[in-house]
């Protein structure tokens, strides 16, 4: 079941899209005609970001596959994802592929590796996209490409499906909800191992220099480590408690990446608001129960008595001091996954760890391009990137361009479509006709194959992964699940 929501698919005309956000009371720009570069789109125009110009308005979040090898190397599959992206005709590669800075951070046992060890694999993801874009586009000068670093902290999964978690400090829901013990000390990072993890990410940061890249994203979203530190109040020591302690180990990294390599570029994928945590259900999803935490004092971005809405004092004074530090771009993200997905990444269908969306998932697309617009308001000159348009799915490109041509943000990033319909954005710019058929319907398969230790990809619409073995099995694990 999907929820009583009326699919996008239905929605046959821009005016019945328009019709459908009247009756949300969603305030949404949407223009009526998508326009090529030849007739002008404002997504086709340049935006300078740091050093470089970049050459369109359309970006490519980084897509984590679970399908490298054990070494982090690439596989296959992940050297022919960054190929679609190269080919995509997006200019900005946010990160590519979220890439460990250790091998114990690792959100499984899969995910590719930012280490010496993997300079040469890193160099080839390089390659591949950048061979693959001049191939389309007969230039990279205007492209501009980096790679995510990242800890997983409490999703870290290095050796198999079981969670091997490093933690902030210890979220009594989170901690409920992921079976990790409230006198469990071991597995909060003390102090000098979070020494040690600065200079991993200051080593994995010269690593992806060596390698080509341009930039490094500092990855702060979706509930992974930095992001949890964030909201790390009840913390002893200098990496917790007030504002300054939260952010400590995030600036720490920025300064040291920023003194050492000077030429590379530091961007940040922030998670600017959050929610509590929801119930794994077959059913309409419910938040954990936080009355006994009020006011709520474990999330970042949140009412600290209504924790369900934002508040956005906290993440607009980190947005202004990652400007002081010289961070070149941030893409605006909220959320996790793992916990709260139906407002991080909307869609109608769940993930099996998910839940049946508790709203009209336009509604929190609109929410997620309303706290970007507020951000771009309130900082003109940092360059951002919105997240969460996937789910607009023929509409993508009617809001991408009007959002762009408000001002409401400076780039519209793709997730989960660029794996279905990774030609979307070379095919608004020249005017080409629109592949229907190839448009992400968000069932959320992407997410549910990797909850189960298969490689992600879009099964239900890309032929190549429609024949892989693995296909078979995810059919077998959602019927499973369905209690088939």
């Amino acid at each position: 079941m999907s929820g009583p929501y009326i699919k996008i698919a239905q929605l046959k005309t821009v005016a019945d899209f328009r019709t459908r956000l009247e009756a949300l009371g969603i305030d949404l720009p949407v223009d009526e005609d998508v326009l090529s570069t030849e007739s002008g789109s404002p997504l086709a125009q340049p935006i300078q970001i740091g050093t470089r110009t970049v050459g369109n308005r359309w970006c490519i979040h980084p897509m984590e596959g679970w399908d490298a090898q054990r070494d982090g190397s690439p596989s296959e599959l992940t050297l022919r994802r960054w190929r679609h992206f190269g080919a995509s005709g997006a200019k900005l590669i946010w990160g590519g592929e979220a890439a460990a800075v250790q091998r114990g951070g690792r959100a499984n046992p899969h995910q590719t590796l930012a280490t010496a060890d993997n300079r040469h694999g890193l160099a080839r993801l390089l390659g591949e996209l950048e061979t693959a874009h001049k191939a389309s586009f007969e230039t990279t000068d205007d492209l501009l490409v980096g790679l995510q670093l990242t800890h997983s902290g409490r999703f870290c999964r290095p050796n198999s499906k079981q969670l091997e978690p490093r933690i902030a400090y210890h979220h009594p829901l989170l901690d409920e909800k992921f079976g990790i013990a409230a006198d469990d000390h071991g597995v909060v990072l003390a102090d000098d191992e979070i020494e040690q993890l600065i200079d991993d990410y200051v080593a994995a940061a010269g690593v992806a220099q060596d390698a080509g890249f341009r930039f490094v994203d500092i990855k702060a979203c979706h509930g992974y480590l930095l992001h949890e530190f964030l909201s790390a109040r009840p913390r002893p020591g200098k990496y917790g408690g007030d504002f300054e302690g939260r952010t400590r180990l995030l600036t720490t990294i920025i300064g040291r990446v920023r003194a050492q390599f000077p030429e590379l570029m530091v961007v940040v994928r922030l998670s600017i608001f959050d929610m509590p945590p929801y119930r794994t259900s077959q059913d309409i999803g419910q938040p954990m129960d936080y009355t006994g935490l009020l006011p709520y004092d474990v999330g970042f971005g949140v009412d600290h008595n209504d924790p369900l809405t934002c508040d956005l004092a906290e993440p607009l004074r980190l947005l202004g001091l990652l400007q002081e530090l010289g961070v070149a771009a941030v893409n605006i993200s909220a959320g996790s996954p793992y916990y709260n997905p139906h407002m991080q990444r909307p869609a109608i269908f769940p993930p099996s760890d998910g839940y049946l969306p508790p709203e009209d998932p336009l509604i929190g697309v609109a929410r997620q391009i309303e706290v970007a617009r507020q951000c771009k308001q309130a900082y003109p000159d940092l360059p951002m990137v919105g997240s969460a348009y996937s789910y607009l799915q023929d509409y993508l490109p009617h809001v991408a361009q009007a959002v762009v041509r408000a001002g409401w943000i400076d780039l519209v990033g793709l997730g989960r479509m660029v794996l279905s319909y990774p030609e979307l954005p070379a095919d608004t710019l020249r005017g080409a006709a629109w592949q229907r058929k190839k448009v992400c319907r968000t069932f959320s398969d992407c997410t549910t194959a990797p909850r189960h230790g298969v490689v992600s990809g879009c099964f239900p619409l890309d032929a190549h992964y429609k024949q892989l073995p693995e296909a078979a099995e995810l059919l077998e694990i959602k019927r499973t699940l369905r209690g088939g």
